[in-house]
């Protein structure tokens, strides 16, 4: 009895992978500022994205604080960060690229799953599962359980992730992370944007059954 083969699904982090949510996240955090009244270094805050927004909101506020602000800041995001936001060049290609190959595409992030829809559904990104609120090891368990061979990241943790998870890691340098980090972090290739991504899919010969 023949096995059936197992179909081609391919993981893509969201933020500075498929998406430059940079504009529209500067936005968001200066409207948290300005609510507030604390000062936030919207420039740096853009330039190091990746972490869940937990990790970036404890540089600027205090615990007993931090909550709130949280709580702030998804209550701007959908006015202020969705229409300025942008696909990275390529996306709309890759992902093409793994539906021609008759595979599937998961997005995994760590941004809160509805915020991450928004961005989905505005720009029209042809994603058949997604997976929000995940970061690190989590990212992996989701690998893991949609059945992942694939993930492609632009952060170290991404290419952690894909490590932990037993998939290839496929990194990009569209985000705050070099070729060299990428690669140290475990990446098994290292592309300049998504734009080289189906090339690169092609060449891995991945089965799809």
């Amino acid at each position: 009895m023949t096995a059936t083969p197992t179909p081609l699904t391919v993981g893509f982090d969201l933020d500075m992978t498929l998406i430059d949510s940079r504009p529209g996240i500067a936005a968001t955090y200066r409207s948290v500022s300005a609510r507030t009244g604390v000062y936030i270094d919207v420039d740096a805050v853009v330039s190091r994205l990746g972490p869940p927004l937990a990790h970036e909101l404890a540089n600027w506020f205090p615990p007993d604080r931090l909550d709130d602000a949280i709580a702030l800041y998804r209550e701007f995001y959908p006015g202020d960060a969705i229409t300025p936001t942008l696909p990275l060049p390529g996306a709309a290609e890759a992902l093409a690229a793994v539906r021609a190959a008759g595979g599937r595409v998961v997005v995994v992030t760590a941004k809160r799953a509805g915020l991450a829809r928004l961005h989905v559904d505005h720009l029209g990104l042809p994603v058949d599962v997604l997976v929000g609120d995940a970061w690190a090891d989590g990212k992996a368990v989701a690998l893991r359980e949609h059945g992942a061979s694939i993930y492609v990241g632009d952060h170290v943790a991404d290419m952690g992730a894909a490590r932990t998870a037993g998939v290839v890691g496929v990194g990009v340098t569209t985000g705050p992370c070099d070729a060299a980090a990428l690669t140290a972090a475990g990446a098994a290739a290292v592309l300049p944007d998504l734009r080289a991504f189906p090339q690169w899919l092609e060449t891995a010969r991945i089965s799809v059954g």
